[in-house]
């Protein structure tokens, strides 16, 4: 029986192991670099950073966590709450300082870029989540929202989305220009509304217009892909898909609603959750 206890113990540690190095990412960077908005820093995420603390920026967002996964060497997160394409090559004014350039940070040695950015140009998230909520009441079931912002048959927040992709395109020619052997990933925008039903005491926007924020958040995501796609040197990595079951909605949402919680989320934004989601489907793409 003895032996066999032994032996059992070794299958085990061997299970144990192969299943590590299966897990394992193809190869070991030495320095990688995470560029971003609020959903890559994780506001009020705990524990938060204060170089500069106003960016808002967690210890536990998704480009820590995938830095802890890969065992990089070297890693410089300079992603910042509020940020938009134009931040990569210029200052950010946040509250209490300045957020430098965040293109800075990259190296010629700089072998793994993380790029999260594209929902704050042209201010579409901000105006979605300042206007929607107060339009329900108005048609609660309807979709008073998108019918804000449709002039003429043309769906303008959507318009504004397809100039985000030659935003980013922009950056990601600057990031191969400043890192140009750097494998470089583009990241999506994970799930906020469920594809079907309602939360308003969560998301308070009109039951119709759940739909369209859906749309919209395709819309974005589909400009990221297709910049990383026309640029030929970008991988794309899909949060949107994997996050379905998580939206603010469901019992296990890797996304906050409408309630600020000081010790996990800002509103509308990731929590801890949604940050090791997001780490996940990044560190399978590099397998």
């Amino acid at each position: 029986m003895r032996r066999l206890a032994v032996v059992a113990v070794a299958l085990a540690v061997v299970m144990l192991s192969s299943a590590f190095t299966a897990s394992a990412a193809p190869q070991r960077f030495n320095h990688y670099v995470a560029l971003g908005d609020s959903y890559t820093a994780g506001p009020l995420i705990p524990l938060q950073r204060l170089d500069p603390v106003g960016c808002l920026r967690s210890t536990s967002n998704y480009p820590a966590q995938l830095a802890f996964r890969l065992f990089v060497r070297s890693f410089t997160d300079v992603s910042c709450s509020g940020a938009d394409t134009s931040d990569m090559t210029s200052p950010q004014d946040i509250p209490l300082g300045t957020n430098p350039p965040q293109l800075n940070a990259l190296r010629p040695d700089t072998d793994l870029v993380t790029l999260g950015i594209g929902g704050n140009d042209f201010s579409v998230f901000g105006t979605l989540v300042g206007v929607c909520p107060g339009l329900r009441a108005s048609d609660p079931t309807g979709n008073p929202c998108q019918r804000q912002f449709t002039v003429d048959g043309v769906d303008t927040v959507k318009a504004k989305i397809a100039q985000t992709r030659n935003n980013i395109a922009a950056v990601l020619t600057e990031i191969h220009a400043r890192a140009p052997h750097a494998k470089v990933v583009a990241v999506g925008y994970p799930r906020i509304a469920p594809p079907s039903g309602t939360c308003p005491d969560i998301l308070p926007f009109a039951d119709g217009d759940y739909a369209w924020l859906n749309s919209v958040e395709e819309a974005l995501n589909g400009a990221i892909s297709d910049a990383a796609a026309a640029d030929g040197k970008t991988s794309y990595v899909d949060t949107f898909t994997p996050s379905l079951g998580h939206d603010a909605c469901s019992a296990s949402p890797w996304i906050n609603g409408q309630h600020t919680n000081v010790l996990a989320a800002a509103a509308y934004h990731p929590f801890f959750a949604g940050m090791r989601g997001m780490a996940q489907a990044i560190y399978a793409s590099l397998r």
